[in-house]
């Protein structure tokens, strides 16, 4: 899967948006930490924007902001050929940033987002207005020899699968442990949490405790505590 394989199975914006609430509402429920989450959601981010994140601990991350103004997302693959770092350059790969409308534009040059001078940490970059039909992406001619040249794969497989099952097999090959399905699919419904879906998915973990967090994450029902 490329950048172009990934604006082809994303869903509409509010459905996007919800994929990435229920997937950080999860991480905080299984891993009972919300400091250090693969996936985590901030619905306050900045003025007007919300933000889901990614970060494997290991380099590679991505971002999508979502504004008033539509989405722009990106993801590094830090073993990427297409990394902004991998000549001595250090700047994006030809094309990646080409074609972003000028609302979205300033996202890509977000201080949290960059590096060195202003360069977006970057290997794959997607965005969509509020009124467009369609994810778009730059044109960008990959290089060879990789089957996951911008890391879009590696980085983005769950989101673009889009089921509670696909967050199911990496949570259990992640966190190690085995986690009932329905309690998963409950989180990934965003219908509101109750100690007995707690206890199903991290036994001893307090709905009282976790209930915060959810709210801070931007989880959009009550917590039934």
């Amino acid at each position: 899967m490329t950048i172009y394989d990934l604006t082809r199975a994303l869903p509409d914006i509010a459905t996007l948006r919800d994929r990435c609430r229920a997937m950080a509402a999860l991480e905080l429920v299984i891993s009972g930490n919300e400091g250090d989450c693969y996936f985590s959601y901030d619905p306050a981010w900045g003025q007007g924007e919300e933000v889901a994140l990614m970060d494997n601990g290991s380099g590679d991350d991505y971002a999508i902001v979502f504004t008033g103004a539509g989405v722009f997302g990106f993801g590094f693959d830090h073993e990427s050929p297409m990394s902004p770092w991998a000549g001595d350059e250090g700047a994006p790969w030809p094309g990646l940033i080409d074609g972003i409308p000028e609302v979205l534009l300033p996202l890509t040059t977000e201080p949290a987002f960059c590096q060195g001078e202003g360069v977006l940490n970057a290997t794959a970059v997607f965005w969509r207005e509020t009124a467009d039909t369609a994810w778009r992406a730059g044109k960008v001619e990959f290089p060879e020899g990789r089957s996951d040249p911008d890391g879009t794969d590696y980085l983005f497989d769950i989101l673009a699968a889009g089921t509670p099952e696909a967050y199911h097999a990496f949570a259990e090959d992640y966190y190690e442990t085995d986690l009932p399905l329905e309690a998963v699919r409950h989180v990934w419904s965003l219908r509101p949490l109750t100690q007995a879906v707690v206890d199903a998915l991290n036994p001893g973990l307090p709905l009282e405790a976790v209930a915060p967090r959810l709210v801070r994450a931007g989880y959009p029902q009550t917590p039934q505590v």
